[in-house]
């Protein structure tokens, strides 16, 4: 795909998710919301909160926003694939741009929650004394390759499995082209069944990596509250 097709694409994403949210205010103000996009995006709001709240912990609410826009962004892209002969999500460009941007928010909340240096140091492993150095350089370069490569582990599971179903849904066209039959078209439902799982899946790996960057933060208040609980008794 061109960059000027993606672009285009991009702008269909877009409209779609500002659209679909302008269109949700719509009777807000009523006892009982009947707007079906309103009923559609509160679901998916309790979705998505029982997922950052599960995986990350009871501060994973401060990343909702974060997590709802993946969840949109990435869906959406999906989306569009079913309706039109390529998609955001089928380049691989778009892919590692959205995983380096998911991933430099995981590096960044990591920073804010444990300090440059505690999350940097983190991936240094336990203290192991000055006579195994190596080893600890040896865990922290692995550690480091490891972050890298969850751009690669992001964008490569989106890019296959929507550039993959649109691949498979042409050629099963062409095979059905000579009796006049889209047996592409059979494929849909599955197509449908994989923008969710792959949405979901981009989502919740990326509350995996928040929960294992800021995981100390939580234990450090758990900590902290526990001992003015203990002060206030004394």
């Amino acid at each position: 795909m061109s960059y000027a097709g993606l672009f285009i694409y991009l702008l269909i994403v877009l409209a779609v998710i500002f659209g679909s949210m302008a269109m949700s205010k719509s009777g807000l103000n009523a006892k009982v919301i009947k707007n079906p996009i309103a009923q559609l995006y509160e679901q998916l709001y309790l979705f998505i909160e029982n997922m950052t709240v599960g995986i990350i912990g009871g501060h994973g609410r401060r990343y909702i926003p974060m997590m709802m826009t993946i969840w949109l962004v990435v869906f959406v892209s999906n989306m569009v694939s079913l309706f039109f002969p390529a998609a955001p999500s089928g380049d691989l460009s778009f892919n590692i741009a959205l995983a380096l941007v998911c991933v430099g928010y995981v590096q960044w909340e990591g920073m804010k929650a444990n300090g440059v240096f505690g999350h940097f140091g983190h991936f240094a492993g336990p203290k192991l004394g000055l006579a195994l150095i190596p080893i600890t350089l040896m865990i922290f370069v692995i550690e480091i390759i490891s972050e890298v490569m969850k751009n690669v582990s992001l964008s490569l599971r989106l890019f296959g499995n929507i550039h993959g179903g649109h691949e498979a849904v042409v050629k099963l066209n062409e095979i059905g082209a000579p009796i006049y039959v889209p047996l592409g078209f059979f494929l849909l439902p599955i197509k449908f069944l994989t923008c969710i799982v792959q949405a979901l899946i981009f989502t919740l790996l990326t509350c995996v990596y928040i929960s294992l960057v800021t995981h100390h933060e939580e234990e450090h208040g758990g900590h902290d509250e526990g001992h003015g609980e203990m002060a206030h008794a004394h």
